[in-house]
This record gives C-alpha cells, sequence and structure tokens, in this order.
C-alpha cells in the first residue's frame, strides 16, 4: 500500500512540474512586458511621409516609415489637442489637456511632480531613458536616464544636458561633435545596447528634426536639387477673404525675410542657422517669391526628414541585430502636424488639418497587424493609456485619454469617439487663439482672439469669428461654410457638441463665452 502511493506522489508531482513548467513556458512567450521604444520628431508632417497619398509621396526619402507601414499599423486620424511643441508634448507625457496639465503654450513648463506615463512603467519594472528633445524647461522626472536637449536645441555639435550637468531652462549640458539627428540615433543604440537587460525598457528617442531652420547634413545636400516639387492647391491663397478666413497665419514671406536678414547679417538670431545661404528674391514678383519660397521650404524640409530616417533604419537595424524587435513595440510619430505651403502658411497652431494631424504608425510584430489602417478619431494623450496598456497597467484617473490597444488589435470592443475637442491657447493677432470641435466629417472653429493673459501671447485682441468646413466635400479646407444656409443645422448641432465637449474635458475658462446664437 506504502509503495502505490508512493508511485502515485511521485507521478502528481512529475505532472505538477510539466504542467508548472508549460504555464511559465506560456507565460513568458506571450505576456511578457513588451520593451517600447517611442520615437518622436518635430514638426514632421503627414504631407512629407510618403505614405498618407499626398502631393509629395513620391518626393521623400522614407525607407524606414515605408518599413514601419508594412510591419504595423498607420493611423489615418490621430489629432493633438494643441498644436505647438510643448504642450503638445505634455500631454503626451501626462495623458491630459493643455488646460489640465498646465501647459498652455511655449512659455510653460511641466511640473516635475506631474504623474507622468514614464514615471508609472518606471515604478512598474521598466528601465526608463528619453533622449534628445525634452523642451518642457523643468528637469526630466521618472526617467533612470536621459540626455536631452537644452530648449530648442542646435542642429550641428548639439549640447545635450545629463542628471550629471542638469541646470534649469539654456544652461548646462556638453556639446557633443556631429549632427543632431545622428548624434540622438547614435545615443540611443548605446542606451539601448547598455541598458540594465533585466528589466524590459521604455525609451524616449526624440529628434530635434524636422523643426525650422531644416537643417540637414552635407549628405543630402542635393537630394531633390534639380527637382521642381508639386504645389498645393491653395499655395497662392494671399487674401484672407478669398477663403472666408478672417486671420492672415503665418504667411511663407515671414519665413522669407528670415531668410534674407541671414544672408544679409550671417544669422537670424543666435540659435537659428538657416541652409543653403544666401537666398536672393531681388526682382521677383509676388508669384515668384512664393513659388520659391516655397521650394527652398520642402527641399530643406524633406532633406532634414531624410536624416531622421537614416537613423530610423540604424536603430531598427540594430533591434533586427540584437534580437529584440519581435518583443519591442515601435511608434514613430511627430509631436504635431505643419504646414508645407497649404494655404500660403508654413508653421503649426492651427486647427486645419496640415497642422493639428499627427502622423503616426506602430509595429508590434506580436500583436498588431501589419500593413493595417486606422480611421478612427484618436488623440495625443490616449498614447500614453495605449503603451500602459500593452505593458499591462491600469491608467491613472488623471489621464483623461483612452488606449486605443483594441482598435490596433482589430478587437470590437474599441468605442470610437465621435468628436475631439482642439484649443490652441497661445493667441496673436496673425494667428489668433481658438477652440474647435471635428468630427469624423465636419469642423467647427471659434477663433474667439484673446490671450487671456497667458505666456507668450499678444495683448492686442481680434474680433471672434467662426469657421465651418465640410471635410467631405472639401478635405482641403478651402472654403469657409459658416455662412452657407444649407449647413446651418448642422452648425448648430455641432457648436451644441463643441459646449458639451468643452465641459467634458474639464477645460473651465469662462473669460470667453462660446456665442449662443449662431
Amino acid at each position: 500500500m506504502f509503495c502505490l502511493l508512493n508511485k502515485i506522489s511521485k507521478f502528481l508531482l512529475r505532472t505538477i512540474l510539466v504542467l508548472a513548467a508549460f504555464v511559465s513556458c506560456d507565460l513568458s512567450n506571450d505576456d511578457s512586458a513588451p520593451n517600447i521604444l517611442f520615437i518622436m520628431a518635430d514638426d514632421h508632417t503627414s504631407q512629407a511621409w510618403g505614405i498618407y497619398n499626398g502631393l509629395l509621396d513620391n518626393y521623400v526619402k522614407n525607407d524606414a516609415i515605408k518599413y514601419l507601414e508594412k510591419n504595423g499599423t498607420v493611423l489615418n486620424n490621430m489629432f493633438c489637442t494643441n498644436s505647438i511643441c510643448v504642450p503638445s508634448r505634455a500631454s503626451i507625457l501626462t495623458g491630459q489637456y493643455s488646460h489640465v496639465n498646465g501647459v498652455y503654450t511655449l512659455g510653460d513648463n511641466l511640473n516635475p511632480d506631474s504623474l507622468n506615463v514614464a514615471k508609472i512603467l518606471q515604478k512598474n519594472g521598466y528601465n526608463t531613458a528619453i533622449i534628445g528633445k525634452w523642451h518642457l524647461k523643468k528637469e526630466p522626472s521618472g526617467f533612470d536616464y536621459y540626455k536631452v536637449l537644452p530648449g530648442q536645441g542646435k542642429y550641428n555639435n548639439p549640447v545635450f544636458k545629463t542628471k550629471e550637468n542638469w541646470e534649469d531652462g539654456y544652461n548646462g549640458g556638453k556639446q557633443e561633435p556631429g549632427f543632431s539627428a545622428d548624434v540622438i540615433g547614435n545615443s540611443t543604440i548605446e542606451w539601448l545596447e547598455n541598458r540594465e537587460k533585466t528589466k524590459p525598457f521604455f525609451l524616449m528617442t526624440h529628434f530635434k528634426a524636422t523643426h525650422e531652420p531644416f537643417d540637414y547634413p552635407k549628405r543630402h545636400a542635393n537630394f531633390l536639387k534639380d527637382v521642381i516639387l508639386p504645389e498645393p492647391e491653395s499655395l497662392y491663397d494671399f487674401i484672407p477673404s478669398n477663403s472666408g478666413r478672417s486671420f492672415n497665419g503665418q504667411q511663407l514671406e515671414i519665413l522669407t525675410n528670415r531668410w534674407l536678414i541671414f544672408s544679409k547679417d550671417g544669422q537670424y538670431n543666435s540659435d537659428v542657422k538657416y541652409p543653403g545661404m544666401p537666398f536672393s528674391l531681388k526682382g521677383k514678383t509676388e508669384k515668384e517669391i512664393r513659388s520659391e519660397s516655397y521650394q527652398k521650404l520642402v527641399k530643406d524640409f524633406l532633406r532634414c526628414a531624410a536624416s531622421i530616417d537614416d537613423n530610423l533604419n540604424k536603430i531598427i537595424s540594430y533591434l533586427k541585430d540584437s534580437n529584440q524587435l519581435e518583443k519591442t513595440i515601435i511608434v514613430y510619430t511627430s509631436d504635431q502636424g505643419y504646414f508645407l505651403g497649404e494655404h500660403g502658411f508654413f508653421d503649426k497652431r492651427i486647427m486645419y488639418e496640415e497642422s493639428s494631424r499627427m502622423p503616426f504608425v506602430i509595429s508590434y510584430p506580436k500583436r498588431i497587424p501589419k500593413s493595417k489602417r486606422i480611421d478612427d478619431l484618436i488623440l495625443n494623450l490616449d498614447i500614453p493609456s495605449m503603451l500602459l496598456d500593452y505593458a499591462g497597467v491600469s491608467s491613472p484617473q488623471s489621464f483623461q485619454g483612452k488606449s486605443f490597444k483594441s482598435a490596433l488589435e482589430s478587437k470590437k470592443n474599441y468605442e470610437s469617439r465621435d468628436f475631439i475637442y482642439y484649443r490652441y491657447w497661445e493667441h496673436s493677432p496673425v494667428r489668433p487663439a481658438h477652440l474647435g470641435i471635428r468630427s469624423k466629417t465636419k469642423k467647427l472653429i471659434y477663433f474667439y482672439g484673446d490671450g487671456l493673459n497667458k505666456k507668450n501671447t499678444s495683448n492686442q485682441t481680434t474680433d471672434p469669428t467662426w469657421e465651418f468646413y465640410d471635410l467631405k466635400k472639401d478635405p482641403l479646407e478651402l472654403k469657409n461654410e459658416f455662412n452657407n444656409p444649407l449647413y446651418r443645422k448642422e452648425i448648430i448641432q455641432l457648436r451644441e457638441e463643441l459646449v458639451k465637449l468643452k465641459k467634458l474635458t474639464k477645460d473651465k475658462e469662462t473669460i470667453i463665452p462660446i456665442i449662443d446664437e449662431i
């Protein structure tokens, strides 16, 4: 009897050990925390990615972007909530609107005590780091390691700040030789090589490119040299009233004037050095000036963007060679969009499509489908919740976004937004402060035109105006239809939704009333 019990005990023990081994193997293969590599450029707008069916698709260097597109999922309708560098970056970290995290304009800083996605991942066992552009003024928090540019940083021989030499603002740091995109790319690989290998990693790699002055390394100086680029339909929109706009906007001639000052004086300001100088437009007509300014802007921009693609390729190759690609989520995006001559503009800020749309691609071979596109309305403040979701960590109540993991994985339980809320606070008469709402096919914008004493804003107010666009019939936003009686009912409905959304997003500012009657 004892012998029989002994045999049964041994059999049960072996069975338990086999099952335990199976379960352990299953968890490690399928449910282990993924590495997360979040790569972001500055102003690298969707028109310059070559995968969004735009005018410039055949003129960009985008091998790495096309690789990620083929091996991942592209978002067609991701938008930022405030199209300017500092506020957008703060929203991506905190999962909050500008009016909640307190970062309204370029003049604001992110409170280091704010809860952010890096802090949460760090607390949950991730090795965290950020390399490249930070731009949030105060020392980065939530990162085991950081190596960041002071302020906007420089393109050539950039200075980087680390824990060893941090000083708030533009002070501190150590200069490194080379072009910024290359230094940031190499620093990314160096950190990945030397990181704490027992933990999953969360690394934010932020390129300075393609921000003005759009500088580029010498290897790309002849890229597009003898090419005449196609022009956007609204390039020669000189008079705002032709399209129903009430403001001038950041017209290309503002940039042209900076080039001319640089050509004459050798610099525009201490940090901005434009490539391809001197630049002359002597004897040119108004239309010729805009045309040549457009060609220079976009060629410089695409040369600058090519340096990002070089380094994306380098980073992806490293992950392949080190057998980390399959277990790493790779995101590539931009902090916002940018005007490349559309409406006669450069820069961003305005709630038009080119400026507010964020190009976005994500690859994770284990879970995310390849060669897929998503049309759902998604916001930049949804990003941290999605990353936490993949890490198996719940989002805190302070986050205002929602994970779109189920949308990426084609699950039916994802509840798509009907509307998105946008608010730009950094007022000037050229580009007035405004708020707005966008559905999948319509957009309503209220330019209230008041800086509300926020940092970096003008004291000169502008008259309140409205704009409405039917994005299905007019995707390029060429005609403001606010006064078209055919849209009256839809405009009233959208305004009602705008009031609701303002309240829902906890935008409690009441100095500027939304006009009750339209």
